[in-house]
């Protein structure tokens, strides 16, 4: 029991290991900032709001005040694309997440996906993060519009989606651009795939 808490939570603190963001100011949509981040497509962003771990302060004129992982930057429209993350910031933020396994051994604890709470069970063998159509549709998630997929469970081949969910939070660990994929299936849970964190294999 000992031994298992100790490899979870291991795994969760690699999630700080992600390298820096790059994001770049390349206009402004009225009081909305247009960033882009990691070379994608530019994206109006209301201050208040998030993209892709990128919170929008404040703006002003030409310059804009963000926030990635907990740290303020200021963005110049023009500047060249600043690199802000870096080791315990970017891709995650947070040090580690220590779990006391429940009854039957299971690790369950309650988490954020995209700033929702929902109840996550932490399985260790899954490739991606699996969510039930109901709990998507409860936590506002757009799955239908992302890649269709047959998918292999225990009751048998279901249909679902692949997509990218924006966040998920465990504790005081944030991991940004998680793979998902959502089950059309019944699921007791949200299944937490520790080998989609950055760094973990």
């Amino acid at each position: 029991m000992r031994l298992s808490s100790f490899v979870v939570a291991s795994v969760l603190a690699l999630a700080t290991s992600a390298h820096a963001q790059s994001v770049a100011l390349a206009g402004m949509l009225g009081s909305k900032a247009l960033v882009i981040v990691d070379g994608g497509a530019p994206k109006g962003v209301a201050v208040g709001e998030t993209h892709r771990g990128v919170k929008i302060l404040s703006t002003q004129g030409d310059v804009a005040v963000i926030e990635i992982a907990g740290k303020r930057h200021t963005l110049r429209v023009g500047d060249a694309p600043a690199s802000v993350g870096g080791s315990g910031g970017g891709g995650a933020s947070g040090t580690k997440v220590v779990l006391t396994a429940g009854t039957g051994g299971h690790f369950v604890t309650q988490g954020q996906i995209n700033g929702r709470a929902t109840q996550m069970v932490v399985d260790t063998g899954a490739s991606l993060v699996s969510i039930s159509a109901a709990d998507a549709d409860r936590m506002g998630l757009d799955y239908k519009s992302g890649q269709p997929a047959r998918l292999s469970t225990a009751n048998g081949v279901t249909n679902g989606w692949k997509i990218k969910l924006s966040s998920v939070k465990l504790g005081d660990v944030e991991v940004y651009e998680v793979d998902a994929v959502v089950s059309s299936g019944s699921m007791p849970y949200v299944l937490l795939a520790t080998a989609t964190l950055p760094g973990s294999r």
